[in-house]
């Protein structure tokens, strides 16, 4: 197993802690309470985190856990039943998707979904909708503004991509890439919407250990160079321990267990959750 990551971290008013180093900024991210129900089942319940403004943070759990419900109620795919999200302090009830973007969340799926038929250059682009400075007439009539934008588009994107390595990738089509560079892209448009929190659900699925590995040096980077936080979810336990600062285990839609990656390694609960009651009763004896 990778490394284990530990970060010293502090109490905080409200639902958690967060890492010394972010005490200055407080949280950028604060859910309290939050859940939602689905007719008569509840999917999620009592979902409290507090995520400091540079901290990589860790939410797993088994299949069904309701892991990606979350990130649907951060991104306001759901309307939350219950609960308050606070990002960067401001209330997003009553957000949209797209208002929850602008505000500085940004996300990416456990299916790829790029445009296919577009260069890779473009598919960043359309992530800096956030940015774009010229409106309608000038786009449909190419005035000098639309060009002038268009530009710094170009750059902006070239300069992202080249972060990851990309950059001689720009002309090419997205469906062309192999399957990393396609995870890495989806990370790079995101990145294109100048978030301060990046949600990544299950970046690393369906690649090798070399990918892998690839993976946790660019979210370190992400983190490093951007200055924001990143929360993902992920399965890849050697990913999760080697990354995240601290992990949030859910179970059923709640909240079982949360610490640091030592402290998660050898809680009960959590063993008894991926591993059933009688790994925790062979254990005793």
């Amino acid at each position: 197993m990778s490394e284990i990551n530990e970060t010293k971290y502090v109490e905080v008013p409200g639902p958690g802690k967060i890492p010394e180093r972010d005490m200055g900024k407080g949280p950028v991210l604060e859910a309290s309470h939050l859940g939602i129900d689905f007719g008569g089942l509840t999917a999620v319940d009592e979902f409290n985190i507090a995520l400091g403004a540079t901290e990589i943070g860790g939410l797993i759990g088994p299949n069904g856990a309701g892991k990606t419900t979350v990130f649907n109620l951060l991104t306001k795919v759901y309307q939350p039943t219950r609960g308050v999200i606070l990002l960067d302090g401001k209330d997003t009830h009553g957000m949209n998707t797209t208002q929850v973007n602008q505000a500085g969340i940004a996300r990416t799926f456990q299916n790829i979904r790029l445009f296919d038929k577009l260069t890779v250059e473009d598919n960043v682009k359309i992530g800096l909708h956030n940015s774009i400075g010229y409106h309608t007439p000038a786009g449909v009539f190419r005035l000098p503004n639309y060009w002038k934008e268009e530009k710094k588009a170009h750059n902006k994107a070239l300069e992202l991509l080249d972060i990851f390595g990309m950059a001689d990738m720009a002309g090419v089509k997205a469906s062309s890439l192999p399957y990393g560079a396609q995870r890495r892209l989806e990370i790079v448009r995101a990145l294109a919407t100048n978030p301060k929190l990046l949600l990544l659900d299950e970046p690393a699925a369906g690649m090798n250990p070399s990918e892998t590995e690839e993976l946790m040096n660019n979210i370190r980077k992400i983190r490093d160079t951007f200055g924001i936080a990143v929360l993902l979810i992920e399965h890849d336990m050697n990913l999760v321990m080697g990354i995240c600062e601290n992990i949030i285990v859910l179970n059923f839609g709640k909240i079982i267990a949360k610490g640091t990656p030592s402290e998660i390694q050898t809680n009960p609960k959590v063993i008894e959750a991926y591993l059933g009651s009688q790994a925790t009763e062979g254990e005793g004896k």
